[in-house]
């Protein structure tokens, strides 16, 4: 059954087709809404009050765009909301920090973690103004005239978010990779090894 019959079944009430939509999309809005928060339990949250307002939002979904698009624009707004309400009220649990310390002194990276750790760094310090419309590409794969539709923004300047989000992600990377590469240079001449 395709996506508009599904929202045509949803608008008459039937469950088992909001169901269904809560099937096919619920792990893919989760991680969505995850990448911009940072914080998996509020992802979740988020993406139940996502799928409330489908089902009872429905009757206003017209099918000029995507549902997908309709789904994620929802779920975008609801997460610059929140973001906003986190930087206003930004507090830090003592558990966090604890487990956070934790974390650092027991385990053992693999490799790739630094980048890994890096990269979610400065997505987490992108203004959202940037981070969505690059989430929204380079993670969820939609195209720039699909995320204009989400967004509600002009395509002219999709684009140029997605370029100015990509290029501070560039320019941060860059800046943590030389840190850490003269973290190590030092280390290595004061073992003597240099």
């Amino acid at each position: 059954m395709d996506e508009q019959e599904l929202v045509r079944q949803i608008q008459e009430g039937d469950e088992m087709a909001f169901a269904e939509v809560v099937k096919i999309y619920k792990d893919k809005i989760v991680n969505f809404l995850c990448k911009l928060t940072g914080d998996y339990q509020k992802a979740v949250d988020l993406s139940q009050e996502t799928f409330m307002r489908v089902y009872f939002k429905a009757h206003k979904y017209r099918p000029v765009a995507p549902f997908s698009s309709w789904i994620y624009a929802i779920a975008s707004n609801l997460a610059k909301t929140e973001m906003k309400k986190m930087r206003k009220y930004a507090v830090i649990s003592l558990d966090e920090i604890q487990n956070s310390l934790h974390t650092e002194v027991s385990s053992q990276n693999p490799p790739d973690s630094g980048l890994k750790r890096n990269l979610k760094k400065a997505l987490d310090s992108l203004h959202p103004r940037y981070r969505i419309p690059v989430i929204l590409k380079d993670v969820e794969g939609f195209s720039q005239e699909e995320i204009a539709q989400i967004l509600k923004r002009p395509l002219g300047t999709v684009k140029a978010r997605i370029n100015r989000g990509r290029n501070y992600l560039k320019m941060e990377l860059e800046k943590a990779t030389s840190v850490e590469n003269s973290f190590v240079k030092k280390e290595e001449y004061q073992d003597g090894r240099a």
